[in-house]
């Protein structure tokens, strides 16, 4: 990953467009959204760019279909680790960030330690990933899974509220 700015500036309503605009579809032209924003390409170029530079634009990806790759099986997996202290949790997190089959990792509260959502072709898959990652792992305590019976919503766009800001920067 390329170095990133330290420093964040604030969004302004041009920016807070531009985000609206490419969470839905990161291939869209600057043509075209410079059009929808009322800025110039280039000045929308140069704000993805600092908007990537500040980390606030972290990826560019393309949402894939599970089972049009057949990947038929999501599990929403709940991980109790055996502890909670730092060398147990950061080891649990590495594992489950390079494991490919978990697509999201979250460390959370209330009770349980780590939340992973994990995509397999199937049943067969999904029972090596649970001995790998969670019965041979020391640091597990014990794992619930829920599979997903139907995908309703999948996405990773993140509502960006309007706001005023003062005169806005081209």
């Amino acid at each position: 990953m390329p170095a990133r700015s330290t420093r964040r500036s604030e969004l302004d309503n041009f920016d807070r467009a531009i985000l609206r605009i490419v969470q839905r579809d990161a291939k869209k032209p600057q043509r075209l959204i410079a059009e929808a924003v009322g800025l110039s390409a280039a000045a929308v170029q140069r704000r993805i760019a600092a908007m990537e530079d500040a980390g606030i634009i972290d990826r560019n990806v393309a949402i894939v279909d599970p089972a049009a790759v057949r990947m038929a099986i999501t599990a929403i997996v709940e991980v109790h680790l055996t502890d909670e202290k730092l060398p147990t949790v950061d080891r649990a997190k590495a594992l489950f960030r390079a494991a490919p089959e978990v697509q999201q990792c979250y460390y959370v509260t209330g009770g349980i330690s780590l939340v992973l959502v994990i995509v397999v072709p199937d049943m067969a898959a999904y029972e090596a990933s649970t001995r790998r990652l969670f019965a041979q792992n020391e640091s597990v305590k014990s794992f619930r899974s829920l599979i997903a019976l139907d995908r309703v919503k999948a996405g990773m766009e993140i509502e960006i509220p309007a706001t005023t800001s003062p005169a806005p920067r081209r």
